[in-house]
């Protein structure tokens, strides 16, 4: 295939150009094996000179980039459009070129934390000086989309390159801020504090949104804002631009009871992971909260998360009991005539229903990855009861089926092995993959002896 015209590369690169980093990335990795004088080749290398272009971007506006998201429109959270960030790059690349390529440079050896970060918070100073100068056509673009967004967003835009040296300097610490939490970690961040306020009165709470915009889990912040301002209280934080902080936890745990709660119990392990993981989320937010600002249990914030968690509790042992009913469907027994006796012998009159196997599959990998939640969460002796319950269930109904196998039950022999099958999984899930191995092992030797004909055996003396 002859490689691409001039034409239709051009046509390539303006498609690329808007493409979404993901997207760039995936080509990037697709393209890898295409080489020589090819179409391919041509895109190959198209997508290679943008992937680089946009690792120098990212890393020089990195203290705005992960705040360019969607449409800007964020009613809880400092965002702009996903476009601002590709117009202030080009404005940068078109009237700055020299910088640009001191920054690109400057990047092969850049280590963060370590090295100089001039060369990347003098583009940032450019591109504010730039914008509030709305000479050029790509920085007037920049902030006209950003007040399409929100009344106050080219204002915002413009803040934040201001503080994005003091940003940039904080990000690589931001690991020891949310994590260790001693006197190091709380005297630099409020010096990073002070850093910002000294560049604008009204820059604290910018700063925040700033860096919670940096971690991967944004409720973190709270940690920061904590150290900083000596855990204050709901109502200070509440009357304060900061109060969005509050907000958005309260409404991130809103969203994951709902998913817990409505999670597909026919999406197996991914759906079980997910589910735990918002139940994880739940537990982590609400403990921040109640341990980094000063609560009142009677109102506020405070007042909605005792309710949260009470919901998050009846949801997760919810869940348990469907597991139970889903296992009962899944290892059938016809009930025993005795009152005291809860399940009867199995039933092997019908294979196992893949339905309820696969639905019991998915609420045990739930309980599986509560595991770590369920003390903080208010459900650990629901989650303990049920396992002992299943586990002990299993054992009977196993030592029922390797019984029936032993003893030449033909009629229903593929029935059992495949119920055992299912009672293998549930092991792994309830137990361990040591309990499912044994097992399986039992199941695999659990062989009938041969029929013997009484007659024959007369005949033969044996």
């Amino acid at each position: 295939m002859a490689a691409l015209s001039e034409r239709k590369l051009e046509i390539v690169r303006t498609l690329v150009e808007t493409a979404p980093d993901q997207v760039v990335d995936g080509l990037h990795q697709a393209l890898a094996e295409a080489s020589g004088d090819t179409a391919l080749a041509s895109v190959r290398r198209l997508v290679e000179t943008e992937s680089r272009d946009r690792q120098l971007r990212n890393i020089v506006l990195l203290p705005i980039a992960p705040m360019c998201v969607g449409d800007g429109r964020d009613p809880l959270k400092l965002t702009f459009p996903v476009r601002v960030m590709g117009l202030i790059w080009r404005g940068l690349k078109a009237y700055h070129p020299a910088v640009v390529t001191n920054a690109e440079l400057a990047l092969y050896d850049y280590r963060p934390g370590e090295t100089s970060n001039e060369h990347f918070d003098r583009l940032m100073r450019l591109a504010a000086k730039g914008l509030r100068a709305g000479e050029h056509r790509e920085f007037r673009a920049a902030l006209e989309i950003c007040d399409e967004a929100r009344s106050d967003g080219a204002v915002n835009l413009l803040a934040c390159l201001d503080l994005g040296g003091v940003v940039r300097s904080a990000t690589h610490k931001l690991p020891d801020w949310t994590g260790q939490q001693n006197s190091d970690a709380t005297i630099a961040a409020r010096l990073a504090y002070k850093d910002a306020v000294a560049i604008s009165d009204d820059a604290g709470p910018r700063f925040f949104q700033m860096l919670a915009a940096q971690l991967q889990s944004p409720w973190m912040i709270l940690r920061i804002v904590s150290a900083v301002m000596e855990k204050p209280t709901e109502r200070y934080l509440a009357e304060t631009e900061l109060g969005m902080f509050g907000q958005c936890v309260l409404r991130d745990i809103e969203d994951a009871l709902k998913g817990i709660a409505e999670f597909d119990l026919d999406g197996g392990a991914p759906a079980a992971v997910q589910a735990g993981r918002q139940v994880d989320q739940v537990t982590q937010e609400a403990t921040d909260l109640e341990t980094f600002v000063t609560l009142s249990r009677e109102h506020g914030w405070g007042q909605a998360l005792v309710k949260h968690r009470k919901s998050l509790a009846s949801i997760v042992e919810g869940r348990f009991r469907e597991a139970e009913k889903y296992f009962d469907e899944a290892l059938p027994c016809s009930r025993s005539k005795l009152k005291r006796v809860r399940r009867g012998v199995p039933d092997l009159s019908d294979p196992p229903d893949p339905v309820a196997v696969r639905r019991c599959e998915t609420l045990l990998n739930f309980v599986g990855e509560v595991r770590f939640s369920s003390n903080y969460g208010g459900f650990a002796s629901a989650r303990s009861k049920l396992l002992e319950t299943l586990g002990d269930q299993l054992d009977q109904y196993v030592e029922e089926l390797i019984d029936l196998l032993k003893t030449g039950e033909r009629e229903h022999e593929a029935n059992a092995r495949a119920f055992l099958d299912v009672a293998a999984d549930f092991s792994g899930l309830v137990r361990d993959e040591k309990a499912a191995e044994l097992v399986r092992r039992r199941a695999a030797s659990a062989v009938a002896p041969p029929q013997v004909d009484p007659v024959a055996s007369l005949l033969t003396g044996t």
